[in-house]
Parts: C-alpha cells; structure tokens; sequence
C-alpha cells in the first residue's frame, strides 16, 4: 500500500493500489482477495471498482472476478514508448562499445515485453519487435527479471504462464530455473544460451530502483558472442544500467 503524505488523494491512491494488486495477481483476481490485500472493506473496494469499470480501466469476467481493462492498453503503449525513448542513448552507447544489439525490456503480467532496441552494425544481428513478447524463463531479460523476485513469487508466476520451449535448450522445469536464477543473483547477470533463439547468446543485467521490474540485454551470434564475451560486457552492462537507472528517476 501507498504510504500516507501531504499530497496524496486517498481515493485515488486506493484506485492505484487496486490495480497493481490486480497485476500483481497475474491480470485478474477476486473482489475478496483484492479486499483483503488491499486492507479495505468489501463496500469500499466495490465502489472503486465499479467506478474502474464504468471508465474502461477494469472489467468483470463471467466468472465475476475483475480483470485490468482494455484502456490500460494504451496508456501503457505510451508510458513503453517514451520510457524507451529516454533510455535510447544508454542502449547506443551499449551498441557502440560492444558492437551487438542492446534490448531494454520489462515485465507485463507473466511475460516480457521489449520497449526499446539498438540494432547492431552487424547485417547478421539478433532483431526483436519493440512491443513484442517473450517467456520470462527462456530469455536472459526475462531471467535477470526473475532474478528479483523471491522463488514463491517465481514458482507462481510459471505456475500461471508455465514453461513453453523456444528451443530444445530451453529450461523445462521449475528447478532448473530456480537454479539458474540462484546463479544469476550470485553472479549479477543472466545468460540465455540458445534457450529463446537457436543461435543466439544474451547477457542480461537488471535495472536497479525502477517502478517496475525491468532489465537490459545485449545479444548476438554465438559465432561472434562466445562464453567469454561475459568479461567484456558484464563491466559496460553495469555502467549501462546505472546511467538508465539515474536518468529515469531523474525524470
């Protein structure tokens, strides 16, 4: 919950909390589990939800339970973009030192999603869609985000989006992952070796003090990223995901 302060709006803050805690439970949850997390009695948390509805911020599924509405969609279209936008230069400046493509990307529900990229000079280079979504376990961004999380909070995330294979690479159970993430933390880095893209090698680094969970990645061939390329990016990474950290909590 938000914490109390001289200009904060209780109603509106509530309404904020409401909907985090409705992403926070995979897009859609009970009008009790949302009092309960909440704090809030049953009335008060039915009059802020009707009012989301009503707007187009939240809708009721059949099952009664409320899910986070379509026109979220686009104010989140346009907070990506200019959140990409800002970090353009750290993601260039990654590109110009160490030659491969640079991804910014973040958590949406149980996925990744990229909202922004710098290709590489390379004609052959990793490409991926700015909007576009990937699993969370298979790729080295999805993983330095996971890496954040405690294994409760993982373990019901793949609960939910559960393990579907890019690759024959790709981690396929829930303790290989884990495992795999104890080794991110323990080094500072995740590594997706051919586990999204046959081919393709990717070193992820976490973005430190953001609203929402997030991570940059530089990727490219293994004929031109091998194992030890890590002794070469994780330094550029870091100073990456500094500068990004610092210039959006500028802003």
């Amino acid at each position: 919950m938000a914490t109390e302060g001289p200009e904060r709006v209780k109603s509106v803050s509530r309404v904020f909390d409401l909907l985090e805690l409705i992403a926070d439970a995979g897009g859609d949850a009970t009008i009790s589990q949302l009092a309960t997390a909440a704090e809030l009695p049953l009335p008060t948390i039915h009059r802020l939800l009707r009012t989301l509805v009503s707007e187009g911020y939240a809708r009721q599924l059949a099952n009664r339970r409320y899910a986070l509405g379509p026109k979220l969609v686009r104010l989140g279209e346009v907070a990506n973009r200019q959140f990409g936008q800002l970090a353009m230069p750290q993601l260039k400046s990654l590109v110009a030192r160490l030659g491969e493509t640079a991804n910014l990307a973040t958590i949406d529900g149980d996925s990744v999603v990229y909202v922004s990229q710098a290709p590489s000079p390379h004609a052959m280079r990793m490409f991926t869609e700015v909007g576009g979504r990937a699993p969370l376990h298979s790729t080295s961004v999805g993983k330095a985000i996971l890496a954040q999380l405690d294994d409760d909070q993982v373990r019901e995330i793949i609960g939910r989006a559960g393990m579907p294979h890019s690759t024959e690479r790709s981690l396929d159970t829930i303790d290989a992952l884990l495992a795999d993430l104890a080794l991110s933390r323990e080094r500072g880095y995740a590594v997706d070796d051919g586990e999204h893209e046959i081919g393709v090698r990717c070193f992820a680094m976490a973005v430190p003090s953001m609203p929402v969970l997030t991570a940059v990645s530089i990727s490219g061939p293994v004929s031109r990223v091998g194992e030890d390329f890590a002794d070469q990016a994780i330094p550029v990474l870091r100073e990456v995901v500094a500068d990004i950290s610092s210039a959006t909590n500028a802003h």
